[in-house]
């Protein structure tokens, strides 16, 4: 599932083909995309409204309309596309916005896991699914204080509630993973155990981990590619997701692939005590 820094970099491709182009029409081919309001209402409310900015929250694209919001969660596999107007539709185009210079922006997505929410702009901070996210990496208030007040009395492993997106919105599988081997913390301990100490240590590893992430495009690995097929370098980063059987890039122990919640959980058990 694309996570923070793909989730921006998707943004940023998108940016510069669709800011300031008008959606003159709109077709919705799986209704269960749309997540709020309801399909009709979605259809009819968009139409006529400028694309004025581009951004993320979460693991969500948020674009900025002339009236509303349209949040996008991309799931597993969800992808954009361009074609011409009146291509035909390929099977898993789901969404399609006609643009006013004649191009055919889709949604396409394999899994159909993807959802698209269009909010008032003015509320939408108090709407699920944004009031239900937590703070950013890059949030001043992201404190080692803010952090242990939210983990000190959860009795389960670590590894599960960073990927609580109401904790630090945009973590996923990947980077908690990578966050946590250089943290040097197990991602068995339970987070009751984790220190104020370490919790800072989470939060400058997660800055980091995300900025290079960010910076190179992210991660390209199994299905995912950016809009258009951009692709991510993180993974020529990555020092224990997906290393399973080699050695660990610190101490040479080699690097153990467990479940941590049904998660596949990538860790160097010397390193990670």
């Amino acid at each position: 599932m694309p996570e923070k820094p793909e989730v921006i970099t998707v943004a940023n491709t998108l940016k510069e083909r669709l800011i300031g182009k008008k959606i003159t029409a709109c077709n919705v081919y799986w209704d269960n995309i749309i997540a709020y309001p309801t399909t009709n209402e979605f259809k009819k409310k968009i139409v006529n409204q400028v694309i004025d900015d581009i951004k993320t929250r979460g693991k969500f694209i948020v674009m900025s309309l002339s009236k509303n919001t349209l949040l996008v969660h991309l799931r597993m596999e969800g992808k954009f596309t361009f074609r011409n107007v009146g291509d035909e539709k390929g099977k898993h185009e789901h969404v399609e916005f006609i643009l006013d210079n004649d191009v055919s922006f889709r949604f396409m997505d394999v899994r159909k896991f993807g959802k698209m929410y269009l909010l008032p702009t003015d509320k939408k901070e108090k709407m699920k699914p944004l009031k239900d996210l937590g703070l950013e990496y890059d949030d001043k208030n992201l404190t080692k204080e803010y952090l242990y007040e939210k983990i000190h009395n959860k009795n389960i492993p670590i590894k599960t509630v960073l990927l609580d997106q109401s904790i630090i919105a945009g973590i996923g599988n990947i980077y908690d993973d990578e966050i946590l081997f250089m943290s040097k913390i197990s991602p068995l301990r339970k987070a009751s155990d984790v220190t104020m100490k370490e919790c800072q240590l989470i939060i400058d590893n997660c800055r980091e981990v995300l900025a290079k992430a960010i910076k190179l495009g992210g991660t390209t690995i199994r299905s995912f590619t950016s809009s258009e097929g951009v692709h991510g370098l993180f993974q020529n980063e990555l020092l224990v997701h997906s290393k399973a059987g080699k050695e660990c890039p610190v101490c040479g122990e080699i690097i153990q692939k467990i479940k941590v919640g049904g998660r596949g959980t990538h860790y160097c058990p010397n390193c990670q005590k």
